[in-house]
């Protein structure tokens, strides 16, 4: 490995649309070449791939989509033999993991290296802080939170009133922090508590440190936007060979998998909600329907383009989000969404080191079948989310990038779920709408919506957001797919981006039939282990990258 400080005072684009380094930046010094092991081909098809990555983890893929179709039956327990094997007996690894990126998220931010600026020492942000926040807030929107929004904090409320369990002579709490033990106030608390664990800063500290690497090795050393870039300080030239394919394509099967199961929640919720709301079967061929005719509208906005077709649909995305949340605050306890975000922010922080323990939990329920799976599929979309954070970064000091990926979008986590949450929870207690903690996890959101004003429309744009969230998913995570399997380039040929979004609805399918919600959770946690070891040597080649970077002053 050779790091050659060099000075670029050039802000026009660098090798294949990624800007060059602004002002003083510590280029890396390689003489390899984006996409110079890709296959390109101009006979039948425009490619530009790279022909071991693309090559061996697509193989693996269709034969995997193969396998779980044509034996259903006999997969559906393997699948949940997996996902109870890893949350079992591997869970601590998981809850240590987030509590490392957190901690090293954290300390980077009052340390001298936060001064280093992401494009160059005398790079300037490619947006401003509005725009720059707005795109941070689009990040932290999705698919999980319409579905986890109202099922997750009732859910934690019934399991923290239940108080303990005995499981085959063995105690088990629902949680840490003790059972509520009848106290609806305490269980309120517990449950809104445990539900921002896992939608707060935990899972956008995982997101920050994959983000900063890509950007920190790309805009500053030169480097593809790749995962294997990341390792340069720690294998030299060899990741660009085998070691760095292996990185890539563990990468790309924890993007696919993460992006599947976010895929598969959102056909189950869209599919409750029209047999709700319009008396369609809610069946696996409605689901199956779903993800076919929403992966065609995400095919169409691949064609279109990143600026019309994925820009566009996250303008769409933020305007629907932010109306359904303000409708709910305002019809809804207003009151009480008002006090109980700081009540629920406060408590949040006061039972954080307790709910982050890794290390002689009780709580099985709580800590393996939630929490483990969680940070498992925070981890599997961290190279899609962190991608599109590192995009939209540039200019910004590590200081600055940190303080925002943290927060912005961690409050607006708080915020969505005691307005949602809260409301459901106001509804069954206050109300006595036993109806909502009746209804499956996919179901719940719609009931609430029920109980307020113009339900039917809200319904409706609920299902909306639901498949607008599906489609710009797919979009954007087949063009993360595509970088990644195109060995950095960022202005690969349509028709492979057309191929991962095929491949993300037939694997979202797959799951689905092959298990359900099970088989989705048990590929999330199969593929965010392998890779969460990744990230964690990752961390000490950040480090390593930004002492060697001058500072902004």
């Amino acid at each position: 490995m050779a790091e050659d400080p060099k000075q670029s005072n050039d802000s026009s684009e660098g090798v294949d649309g990624v800007p060059a380094p602004e002002g003083p930046a510590n280029l890396i010094d390689t003489d390899y070449k984006i996409g110079q092991d890709n296959f390109s081909g101009k006979v039948t098809l425009n490619l530009d791939l790279h022909g071991k990555v693309f090559g061996i983890s697509s193989a693996i893929i269709v034969f995997f989509v193969f396998i779980t179709l044509a034996l259903q039956n006999q997969v559906a327990p393997i699948y949940n033999a997996i996902f109870n094997y890893l949350t079992q007996n591997l869970t601590w690894v998981f809850l240590l993991s987030g509590n490392i990126f957190l901690i090293l998220s954290v300390v980077l931010i009052f340390t001298p290296l936060a001064k280093v600026r992401l494009g160059g020492a005398k790079a300037r942000p490619d947006f401003s802080y509005m725009g720059w926040f707005a795109m941070l807030f689009a990040a932290g929107m999705g698919i999980g939170l319409m579905f986890y929004g109202v099922s997750e904090p009732v859910t934690h409320y019934g399991t923290a009133m239940g108080g303990t369990t005995v499981e085959d002579g063995v105690r088990t709490d629902w949680a840490p922090l003790g059972a509520a033990e009848g106290d609806q106030e305490a269980a309120q608390q517990l449950s809104m508590s445990a539900t921002i664990f896992h939608w707060g800063l935990h899972p956008w500290a995982i997101y920050s440190v994959v983000a900063l690497a890509l950007a920190l090795f790309s805009f500053n050393k030169g480097l593809p936007l790749t995962i294997r870039s990341i390792f340069y300080p720690l294998l030299g030239e060899r990741v660009w060979g085998w070691p760095g394919h292996i990185i890539d394509i563990l990468a790309v099967f924890a993007t696919l998998f993460g992006l599947a199961t976010s895929l598969g929640l959102g056909a189950t919720q869209a599919s409750a909600g029209m047999a709700h709301l319009f008396g369609l079967p809610d069946a696996d061929a409605t689901r199956i329907i779903l993800i076919m005719g929403i992966t065609a509208v995400a095919l169409c906005s691949i064609l279109l383009g990143v600026d019309k077709g994925v820009r566009r649909l996250s303008e769409v995305n933020l305007v629907l989000a932010g109306l359904l949340l303000l409708f709910v605050i305002l019809v809804g306890p207003t009151l009480a969404i008002a006090t109980g975000f700081f009540e629920n922010l406060g408590a949040y922080l006061v039972n954080l080191p307790a709910l982050s323990n890794p290390f002689g939990r009780e709580d099985a329920n709580f800590s393996q079948g939630w929490t483990a799976f969680y940070w498992s599929w925070w981890i599997a979309w961290s190279p899609f989310v962190g991608m599109f954070i590192a995009r939209v970064s540039r200019g910004r000091t590590v200081r600055e990038f940190l303080i925002a990926v943290l927060l912005i979008p961690s409050t607006v986590s708080v915020l969505w779920m005691t307005a949602l949450g809260g409301t459901a929870l106001d509804q069954y207690l206050n109300h006595g709408v036993e109806a909502i903690a009746n209804a499956g996890l996919d179901l719940q959101m719609f009931v609430m919506l029920e109980q307020l004003p113009l339900a039917a429309i809200t319904s409706f744009v609920a299902i909306t957001l639901v498949i607008v969230f599906f489609v710009t998913s797919s979009d954007s995570g087949s063009l993360v797919l595509d970088t990644i399997t195109a060995g950095g380039k960022v202005d690969a040929p349509k028709p492979q981006r057309i191929f991962w979004a095929v491949i993300e609805g037939a694997i979202a399918i797959a799951l689905l039939l092959g298990g359900g919600l099970e088989a989705l959770q048990a590929m999330a946690v199969s593929m965010g282990l392998p890779f969460a070891l990744v990230l964690l040597v990752g961390c000490f080649a950040i480090v390593k990258g930004l002492m060697s970077e001058p500072r902004a002053q």
